[in-house]
């Protein structure tokens, strides 16, 4: 862990999607130790690209509300029009706010957040995206078309795509970066990506609603939230196949796994919860009640170097 996060006290934020508020919790204790409001449909709560800040992305408001991790509190909120998702490339110089409901994807100075360019999703609901090792291109899921876009990073334009059909969530390159997982709701599956050549190379049955990705602490394993089924698969990177299954009830959407990697933090999205899962065994620990609507949870602090963004994708 850097330095510069070593006096940050561990925190879990909960954007309330439903209720307009974020939900503070001590994982120490397990007790929600702060709650106040936000924008309209706070989303995800994403780390940025230096990890010196926290974004709410209120959707509904068009705005991003900063929280200082030192504090836990609220800062300011400005402006940004449709923050749906929030990412940061590799190399730290964009910020790109993925607006679902416009169907475009807008980059930003992550500094001043000045608008540098926009690109135009020709299909619906783009919505969760991951980056090639070099940070060259990324691939986004359009999560109403059934389609997977690839851009360039650099020229901020769209150079190909591959359609999977159903319900395309979220997305993560494989740790040797060769291939993309992309989880697929209606398909209850994920869908793996040869990226150069943009077809669907395999297809890893998983279970209904497969929607969210947190990869273990040893990035060995990918949990995957099959948020209509209740359980939790655990997808083997190297063989891609999965492991193990966790029934864990209610619908387990977005989170993440804490410093040590020994608990995974999720949403339950559609039961005012969040569940705290121990990766050891599968078991769930604790059921913390929260606001309404529980979406992109985000574990902070963690290890790395820096944030691509979403709730707490580290490299």
């Amino acid at each position: 862990m850097l330095d510069s996060l070593k006096g940050i006290t561990p925190r879990v934020y909960v954007p309330n999607s439903d209720s307009n508020t974020v939900d503070v919790i001590d994982p120490a204790t397990y007790q929600v130790t702060d709650h106040f409001g936000v924008g309209k449909l706070p989303q995800h709560i994403t780390p940025s690209w230096d990890m010196t800040h926290l974004y709410v992305d209120n959707d509904l408001s068009n705005t991003l509300t900063e929280l200082d991790p030192h504090t836990g509190k609220k800062g300011k909120t400005f402006f940004v029009e449709d923050p749906y998702n929030l990412y940061f490339t590799p190399d730290g110089s964009k910020a790109i706010v993925v607006a679902e409901r416009l169907r475009r994807l807008d980059f930003y100075d992550p500094h001043t957040w000045q608008q540098i360019g926009s690109l135009a999703i020709l299909h619906s609901a783009p919505n969760h995206l991951d980056f090639s090792p070099d940070g060259k291109y990324l691939l986004i899921s359009c999560e109403f078309s059934g389609y997977v876009v690839k851009v360039d990073v650099e020229t901020m334009k769209g150079v190909d795509s591959v359609r999977v059909g159903g319900k395309p969530a979220d997305v993560r390159i494989s740790p040797d970066g060769k291939v993309f997982f992309v989880a697929n709701e209606n398909r209850g599956g994920v869908s793996v990506i040869d990226p150069d050549t943009m077809k669907e190379i395999e297809f890893i049955p998983t279970g209904a609603g497969a929607h969210g990705f947190v990869v273990s602490r040893d990035g060995k394993s990918l949990y995957v939230t099959n948020r209509n089924a209740g359980s939790i698969s655990v997808i083997d990177f190297a063989k891609r196949r999965v492991v193990d299954t966790w029934d864990v009830g209610g619908s387990p959407d977005m989170g993440g796994v804490t410093a040590d990697g020994r608990e995974l933090w999720l949403s339950g999205r559609y039961n005012a919860d969040v569940y705290v899962i121990d990766t050891f065994n599968g078991h769930v620990k604790h059921r913390i009640p929260v606001g309404f609507g529980p979406h992109g949870v985000c574990v902070f602090p963690q290890p790395g170097r820096f944030s691509l963004g979403h709730t707490g994708n580290y490299r």
